[in-house]
């Protein structure tokens, strides 16, 4: 059975990679890290943001911090106030902790990143902590208002990372919409371009269709790679992206690629041209577009069918219109009563002087079969390879060689008249 293709499958293809690559680079640690910072929530409400340090990216780190608090409210007697405490090997850090539990390390990053010294803004996290532990604490006073807390508090959190991710991606997605909406337009200026340039240099459609489709399947490529830039993605992330991708694309798109790549083999070897009329299979027509995925056949009932290129590129492929001119055959069943030579002479006179049949090569006549009670002659002719003509020229053929044949006096096949032999018994 035959595939037919739709003309938006190169636009699927497209969205699906894209696709492909946007969800492995969010699903990446790389992409975590290239937002930066990360917001550390309590009950739902931020707090303050963090970014990576020398053991976890920012996301991790923010909700490690989120732990520790949530941790320290299982025991809300024992809360204290927040304790600042230098850290690290040479001092630059700042631990908070509370009742002892360590909860944020306070870095020169962190200090430089928010634009404070390091010693203000361990102070300025540790009132924040402070505040929202009372906070949270008087929200727990009692087992119903502990379990009615934590429902709201699940919810707001959803809803609050929900919106962050949302403030996070929609202006990338956005970027990247407006930059494949403009190579969009910039691939179709570059098509038509094309077709006013060899429109004035030559006169080859099947090269103009090329170099079209590749110049603008090109853009559309620069384009993807451009709008996943503008997405966020880092070369070496979309490197990593299209690396771990390549084998489910390499399944989910094999037919479609296995296309596209013998559709530039096609149009790169030429084995047919637009206009040629061929037969693919079951498929006889006239080429009307060479594509990058599919070949476009008008069949002579005026219907459409598109090919698929892999099937076009190995499959068996008769190209009437190869040469500029064919030869065609009628068959002519006669009696063996008549005068073979003569008629022949008749009938090659007969089919040489119909309009279309070419001079040279000259039309030629053959006897084909004995046949128990008849004769077959091959008239053969030449005539112009499409087939509108050809067809048109070998009936016109036939209605010649009924008429010189009525006028040679010679008898045409009646299959309503019988031969009918009477047989005598001996001795009767």
């Amino acid at each position: 059975m035959q595939k037919h293709l739709t003309d938006s499958e190169p636009y699927r293809v497209i969205w699906l990679v894209l696709l492909m690559l946007a969800c492995q680079a969010l699903w990446s640690p790389s992409a975590t890290a290239q937002e930066g910072v990360a917001t550390v929530r309590m009950d739902g409400r931020a707090l303050f943001r963090v970014g990576p340090n020398a053991e976890l990216e920012a996301r991790p780190r923010a909700r490690q911090v989120e732990r520790q608090l949530a941790a320290v409210l299982e025991t809300p007697q024992g809360v204290t106030r927040a304790r600042i405490e230098n850290a690290g090997d040479q001092g630059d850090d700042r631990q908070i902790s509370v009742a002892g539990r360590p909860l944020v390390m306070v870095t020169p990053a962190d200090a430089e990143a928010n634009g404070q010294p390091i010693d203000a803004l361990a102070q300025e996290w540790a009132a924040l902590i402070d505040r929202a532990l009372a906070t949270a604490i008087e929200r727990r006073d009692s087992e119903r208002d502990r379990f009615v807390t934590s429902v709201q508090v699940s919810v707001e959190t959803a809803f609050a990372r929900l919106l962050e991710s949302a403030i996070n991606i929609i202006p990338r997605i956005l970027a990247a919409l407006l930059v494949l909406l403009l190579f969009w337009g910039l691939a179709t200026a570059v098509r038509a371009l094309m077709r006013i340039i060899f429109a004035r240099l030559a006169n080859d459609r099947t090269v103009e269709n090329l170099v079209r489709q590749v110049s603008y399947y090109t853009v559309w490529l620069l384009g993807l790679i451009v709008a996943a830039s503008a997405f966020g993605l880092e070369p070496g992330t979309l490197a990593t992206g299209l690396g771990l991708t390549s084998l489910a694309l390499g399944f989910a798109l094999k037919d479609i690629l296995s296309n596209f790549v013998s559709g530039l083999l096609i149009l790169t070897l030429r084995p047919f041209q637009l206009g040629d009329q061929i037969i693919i299979g079951e498929t006889e027509g006239s080429v009307e577009r060479i594509e990058l995925r599919a070949t476009q056949i008008r069949t002579y009932d005026g219907r459409r069918v598109l090919v698929p290129n892999a099937e076009t590129f190995t499959s068996r492929v008769t190209n009437n219109t190869a040469a500029p001119i064919r030869r065609g055959k009628v068959v002519c069943r006669l009696s063996y009563g008549i005068d073979i030579d003569a008629i022949s002479v008749v009938m090659r006179d007969a089919a040489q002087g119909t309009p279309g049949v070419l001079a040279e090569p000259p039309a030629s006549v053959r006897l084909g079969e004995l046949g128990q009670s008849e004769l077959m002659f091959d008239v053969q002719f030449w005539c112009d390879s499409r087939r509108s003509d050809f067809v048109a020229t070998a009936s016109e053929v036939r209605k010649s060689l009924i008429v010189a044949l009525r006028a040679a006096d010679v008898a045409l096949p009646d299959q309503a008249r019988q031969n009918v032999v009477l047989h005598t018994p001996n001795g009767s």
